[in-house]
């Protein structure tokens, strides 16, 4: 009997993948793809956007053009994405922690929400990290802040609204005293750190080469789990301070797509993640590995991320 119920589920599970793969495959889209860029040329999310569409081109054969829709960190794009017709032929890529930050603080005023789109996967988390230089007289972020405490606030730099966030936030908790300094990039951070203007800053990849070489160490990960590059290094979380930022790159379609649609666009996705190119890009760029969540784990993702970026909010208050 035990034999049989086990030869049954086999059988069901090879017929539920097979009847997958059915799906994915019945569809092609009518004509060119356009894949919308929620940031300008030039930066992360456009050369991995258009390596992906390259990929997606060569191993499936369809026409992908690439459009830059830079503005209110992504709200551009998916306020157009939102009114295209849900037929396969309009997809966008954004990052998850400029949409939930813009939805959690401006959400009324926004023609969207999380529920205006059907989500098709993502491609990879940038590997966020608090970080300082080597020298520096304190080795974990609960060092630090006991350090700020005790010599009138210090300096942390930051590139992104998250990030200042997660500080204000820690401040309100702690009493810290931390102040804020903004600048246009990581690499920019690391310089600052690299000159003493700040005590420590956010790193999401750049600094990983700095790392290495023994100039900067981390003090913790920023993401909500260890860094596979230093898993030796606690997170936020683990310190003490309930706060993480998961920054995924994720693509995105206006709601209503037909499941065969939204199954084709996923799987042209996953084979492209596996392409030389975008494993390369995303080894020498971010440091880390692809990372795709699929449609279900892509929106479960952005809603649970949705309820931390809120009380980020009012706890930075």
């Amino acid at each position: 009997m035990k034999i049989n119920h086990l030869l049954k589920k086999i059988v069901l599970t090879t017929s539920l993948l097979l009847s997958g793969v059915a799906i994915a495959s019945d569809w092609t889209p009518s004509g060119p793809i356009t894949l919308k860029i929620g940031f300008g040329p030039g930066g992360a999310t456009d050369v991995i956007g258009r390596v992906i569409a390259s990929a997606i081109e060569t191993n499936n054969g369809w026409d992908v053009i690439v459009e830059n829709k830079p503005g209110g960190g992504g709200v551009a794009m998916l306020s157009g994405l939102a009114r295209d017709k849900a037929d396969g032929t309009k997809i966008g890529l954004g990052v998850t922690m400029a949409t939930l930050m813009n939805i959690a603080t401006r959400g009324d005023s926004l023609p969207f929400n999380l529920d205006s789109f059907d989500y098709i996967g993502t491609v990879v988390t940038s590997p966020l990290a608090v970080i300082a230089r080597a020298d520096a007289p304190f080795n974990t972020f609960a060092e630090f802040i006991e350090q700020s405490k005790a010599n009138g606030g210090y300096l942390v730099g930051f590139d992104g609204g998250p990030q200042k966030l997660i500080i204000n936030a820690i401040n309100a908790d702690t009493g810290a005293d931390i102040v804020t300094v903004s600048h246009k990039s990581g690499s920019e951070q690391i310089q600052s750190l690299l000159g003493g203007q700040i005590q420590a800053g956010f790193g999401a990849g750049a600094h990983i080469e700095y790392l290495k070489s023994g100039d900067l160490k981390m003090l913790a990960v920023a993401t909500n789990v260890r860094q596979p590059y230093s898993p030796e290094t606690s997170s936020l979380i683990e310190q003490g301070f309930n706060y993480s930022l998961n920054p995924y790159f994720y693509l995105t379609a206006p709601k209503g797509l037909p499941e065969n649609v939204k199954a084709a666009l996923s799987a042209a996705l996953e084979e492209a993640l596996k392409s030389e190119a975008v494993i390369e890009l995303i080894e020498n760029t971010m440091k880390t590995e692809a990372q795709n969540l699929g449609p279900a784990g892509t929106e479960a993702e952005l809603k649970n991320s949705l309820a931390m970026m809120t009380k980020l909010v009012a706890d930075s208050k």
